[in-house]
């Protein structure tokens, strides 16, 4: 229990894991824009209390395993994520203009998986163990 998140009314650990690319999956994630990238990213989950439990960083590509906070919404975070690295990714290595005219960075779209200490077999037995009759054959039990 010691690694939920409590705070004011709440109890909760909500991970994810999230996956974006570069724009047209250049391998442009190299070197110092490869150490440049992980360090905003650090700063931008600091700055909104979100802990990063795994990342990686590839050449063209993303991989972020996190928890974050019920007030927070995943496209939020991603859009944070994306925007301000490419922002200062952009800023900061003006060579990338020449493949980046568009000032578009990050690919449209990401992917995103919740994770998590049960699987959705264990929530159902859980919830399978409080029907009372065997009438009622739906999924949304009543008491």
């Amino acid at each position: 229990m010691g690694n939920q998140r409590t705070n004011g009314h709440t109890v909760s650990r909500l991970t994810v894991h999230i996956v974006w690319s570069t724009k047209y999956r250049y391998k442009v994630l190299v070197g110092d824009i490869q150490q440049r990238c992980r360090k905003l990213l650090i700063q931008i989950c600091d700055s909104e209390d979100i802990v990063i439990l795994k990342g990686f960083v590839s050449k063209d590509h993303i991989h972020m395993h996190i928890e974050y906070r019920p007030s927070q919404d995943i496209i939020s975070i991603v859009k944070k994520l994306k925007g301000r690295t490419s922002r200062k990714i952009q800023q900061e290595f003006p060579m990338l203009k020449k493949q980046y005219w568009g000032r578009h960075f990050w690919a449209i779209g990401f992917g995103c998986w919740s994770t998590g200490n049960i699987t959705d077999k264990m929530v159902n037995e859980y919830l399978e163990h409080h029907r009372k009759s065997g009438n009622d054959t739906t999924n949304f039990i009543l008491e």
